[in-house]
């Protein structure tokens, strides 16, 4: 069984919290650019800690999330869940992503439909690290460059604004593959149904032009104007409106979005990627998100797959360059 704390304090050198007490804004930053800034349980667990705390903290009006180099983030970290995707029959202790620790506590067994929809229904919580900005009740700024793919595309949509380098793609490297991802519901009302259709069924990512298009992008500009441009927003922020008021705003915001069913939306994606293990793919040569694929390598197989697009619909900088 894995430790679920230790996971926490390992995922602490992954990412940063700092205070601008003068100007109540809190800069939360993914330093895990190895690879891209992808997250792993730990981080998640941590990150959804970060905003709770941000939520509570008088010195905090603003939170600025953004990635430390060159892209904000391409995701999940996939290979941490090779065990609960094989293909194999025998049975996994989930309970560490959930937060348990406790040896006596049982998980399901891998045959059972609760086994993968457990998780994928924790996975709506903010609790679980995936939506948390949604519980948020001051205001939110997420940076975007290179690659805002996957979880970070979550926090994305999340987000109250949005600055972006002009760089950025969008996207969810899982509709070419399962075919869903849990904000989809938050992504149509954002991008709206036909352009988000357009993503969904081609499976390519979205310029930073195109999401300011759809009204996903509050601002673009170049990636040397970056800090710059997000750091005004933040200023502006800060100094309009008591944190109180915010605090009244944020209330509303919510009420909308629940009665456009923000959280209706995440409980109903938890119960399709419960369905995972009844789909088959039309073609053997198909990706599909088993032992093979992990066997194999995962980014050598998405970058395999990745050419099999237009340059332009790639998901990768350099193989948009490729012909």
């Amino acid at each position: 069984m894995k430790d679920f704390e230790a996971l926490k304090e390992d995922a602490k050198q992954y990412i940063r919290y700092d205070k601008d007490k003068a100007n109540k804004i809190a800069y939360l930053t993914f330093a895990r650019p190895e690879v891209q800034n992808a997250m792993n349980a730990g981080m998640r667990q941590l990150y959804a800690d970060l905003v709770f705390k941000a939520n509570i903290d008088d010195d905090v009006k603003v939170l600025v999330i953004r990635g430390e180099g060159d892209n904000f983030g391409s995701g999940g970290d996939l290979g941490e869940q090779a065990d609960m995707l094989s293909e194999s029959g025998e049975d996994i202790d989930l309970t560490w992503e959930f937060g348990i620790s406790d040896p006596d506590v049982k998980y399901p067994p891998k045959n059972s439909y609760r086994f993968l929809h457990g998780l994928t229904d924790h996975y709506a919580k903010a609790r679980a690290g995936n939506r948390p900005l949604q519980e948020f009740k001051k205001i939110s700024i997420v940076e975007a460059k290179g690659y805002c793919y996957g979880w970070h595309f979550y926090q994305a949509a999340d987000a109250d604004l949005l600055v972006s380098s002009a760089d950025a793609l969008f996207g969810h490297p899982s509709f070419r593959y399962v075919g869903w991802g849990p904000r989809m519901w938050t992504w149509i009302e954002m991008i709206g149904l036909r352009k988000f259709e357009e993503m969904l069924f081609t499976g390519r990512p979205f310029t930073a032009k195109e999401m300011y298009e759809c009204s996903f992008v509050n601002s673009v500009v170049p990636r040397e104007d970056l800090e710059k441009e997000t750091d005004k927003y933040a200023m502006a922020c800060s100094r309009t409106r008591p944190t109180d008021t915010v605090q009244v705003q944020k209330t509303f915001i919510e009420v909308y979005k629940q009665y456009r069913g923000e959280y209706m939306g995440s409980l109903l994606t938890g119960w399709m990627e419960g369905m995972l293990p009844a789909v088959r793919n039309d073609r053997t040569e198909d990706v599909e998100l088993g032992d093979n694929v992990f066997s194999e390598g995962l980014n050598n197989i998405v970058k395999n797959n990745d050419m099999n697009y237009p340059p332009e619909w790639r998901l990768s900088h350099s193989g948009r360059k490729k012909p």
